[in-house]
């Protein structure tokens, strides 16, 4: 996102990276370099754009100032290596328990939070229904996800992996979503296509588990 910014849009947003508590356009006329009118001419498209906000205001002696920091989106311009963090995490906890141990944790991992979503939304008691709301939720996790094509109601296709990078790296990271989607659901799932094994997206199929009613 900040590499589709202008000059000084980037620098105004690196200004206020550094000025946390926020600034005032008179602030940041002078870093920038530019007038007080062209200053509110930028910070008025970056609020547009979700990337500044409107903080507190600060008082002045007379009018109180209005400071204006980065919103979470905006943070989010500059980078952060989440993924080389995560690495180092699955790396460091599978020296400690081994593969086996690693998927355990993943699972039971995956199991938590499917059982807390699907706690979320009571009342879920039909299996395509569960489905549909899986992959609405899943959407907006950034999967972008959504049922299969086919129209049967037993698939989701997602075509961005928020694990991509990582699952590339270690493909049991996927251990994670499975027991998370088959918990969710009640039911047994397909990893049917991967994106991180190479294929175009990512696809579930969710069957009945066997023994099932």
């Amino acid at each position: 996102m900040l590499d589709m910014l202008g000059a000084t849009q980037k620098q105004l947003l690196k200004e206020l990276l550094k000025n946390k508590a926020g600034m005032t356009v008179d602030e940041l006329s002078v870093p920038l370099s530019i007038t007080r009118n062209a200053v509110r001419q930028h910070v008025a498209a970056l609020l547009n754009d979700g990337l500044v906000i409107k903080a507190q205001t600060r008082a002045s002696g007379g009018r109180p100032e209005q400071l204006y920091a980065l919103s979470e989106q905006g943070h989010e311009c500059f980078p952060r290596h989440y993924v080389w963090f995560a690495q180092l995490l699955v790396e460091s906890v599978e020296r400690e328990v081994g593969v086996d141990g690693m998927v355990e944790r993943l699972e039971k991992m995956g199991t938590q939070v499917g059982t807390e979503l699907l706690a979320q939304h009571p009342g879920l008691s039909d299996p395509v229904k569960r489905i549909e709301k899986l992959s609405t939720l899943m959407e907006q996790l950034g999967y972008d996800a959504h049922p299969a094509a086919d129209g049967k109601g037993d698939a989701i296709e997602a075509h961005n992996c928020v694990f991509h990078t990582l699952a590339q790296r270690n493909p049991h990271v996927c251990r994670f979503d499975l027991a998370l989607l088959g918990t969710f659901t009640g039911s047994t799932v397909e990893h049917q296509q991967c994106m991180a094994k190479g294929d175009q997206m990512c696809r579930f199929h969710f069957k009945e588990k066997d023994g099932a009613a």
